[in-house]
């Protein structure tokens, strides 16, 4: 049988700073994007998958992201960010492949399962 992957992406917006030793930078906004695929055993997985999805974004846009739970004590970088949003998606049933997280057109940073 052949296996099913299921990816969407996603942008949202937010702020954030560098303040632990050796990475400082002040408060700053980018335009981010989360790629995220998941395997699925159908196509009719993707309407979980994306309110999954949409529900991480919720919590990340138009926020400061030094402020969020899942980042406490981190600098909130691009792979940080990746893995939040891979928790995320496991911690909602789903089984992620890869996720993506674009800060800058030439910077992403991904998070992805040991196993495929």
């Amino acid at each position: 049988m052949a296996s099913l992957e299921l990816s969407l992406r996603l942008p949202f917006v937010a702020d954030h700073f560098h303040d632990l030793p050796g990475f400082v930078e002040a408060r700053h906004g980018h335009n981010w994007e989360v790629d995220a695929t998941v395997k699925a055993a159908s196509p009719a997985e993707e309407a979980p998958f994306r309110r999954a999805l949409e529900s991480w974004v919720e919590g990340a846009d138009y926020r400061l992201l030094n402020e969020q739970a899942p980042l406490a004590a981190r600098n909130p970088t691009a792979e940080a960010l990746a893995q939040w949003a891979f928790e995320s998606l496991r911690a909602a049933g789903l089984e992620p492949v890869r996720v993506r997280i674009r800060e800058k057109t030439n910077y992403w940073a991904s998070c992805e399962s040991g196993t495929r």
